[in-house]
């Protein structure tokens, strides 16, 4: 936990989003990334039909992967980081598939019927945030965390602005009396934690 008074935007390189912090080879920022994804990536590889002893294997197998070609990841071109994670992800539960059958690569392809393959199947080639409830379910928990790891870098004025608003849906102007704010700087404080939430969640297309 962060035990400093917390500022607005107060943390160095908060500018910068957390994938590119990784890239700089910040400690602090990969331990994050996996506090952030690696209940996603278990939960995407159990609902792949791995046990949570294999699920918990393939994490692994995951985020080494992402330390080797984190740096050659492009949003411009791949998308949402998690879309790329999810990328990685769906290769490393066939890679255990594969590995789990007897005749490897062909039995994963024999006729039959073969569980691992419908499993694979089963298993959307590209991850779509909206493609169906459980997905949509994940990236809300997924966002859940990411405001777990950055409350501590908000006053707290600016952050309640930032709940009421966004998670509470309440109005701007009943904000702004609840909290004794201008309306300007309710607008501000929710606009500051999001782009913060963003740059956490390497959120771009």
């Amino acid at each position: 936990m962060n035990t400093s008074h917390p500022t607005d935007d107060s943390s160095a390189g908060t500018s910068a989003s957390l994938v590119q912090r990784v890239r700089s080879n910040d400690a602090n920022a990969w331990q994050r990334l996996v506090d952030l994804y690696g209940p996603l990536i278990f939960t995407w590889a159990c609902r792949g039909g791995l046990s949570p002893e294999d699920a918990a294997d393939v994490m692994q197998e995951v985020f080494a992967s992402v330390a080797r070609a984190i740096k050659r990841f492009d949003p411009a071109a791949e998308g949402r980081f998690r879309g790329w994670l999810w990328t990685i992800t769906r290769n490393k539960i066939h890679d255990h598939f594969r590995r789990a059958s007897p005749q490897g690569a062909q039995g994963l392809n024999a006729t039959g019927g073969d569980t691992a393959l419908r499993m694979l199947n089963q298993l959307p080639e590209h991850w779509d945030d909206d493609s169906s409830a459980a997905t949509r379910n994940d990236v809300l928990a997924l966002y859940h965390r990411a405001m777990q790891l950055i409350r501590n870098d908000f006053e707290s004025q600016t952050w309640q602005a930032f709940w009421m608003a966004v998670v509470e849906e309440r109005t701007t102007d009943e904000i702004a009396r609840s909290l004794g704010m201008s309306t300007n700087s309710v607008r501000q404080a929710k606009s500051r934690v999001l782009r913060r939430l963003k740059q956490e969640l390497s959120d771009a297309r």
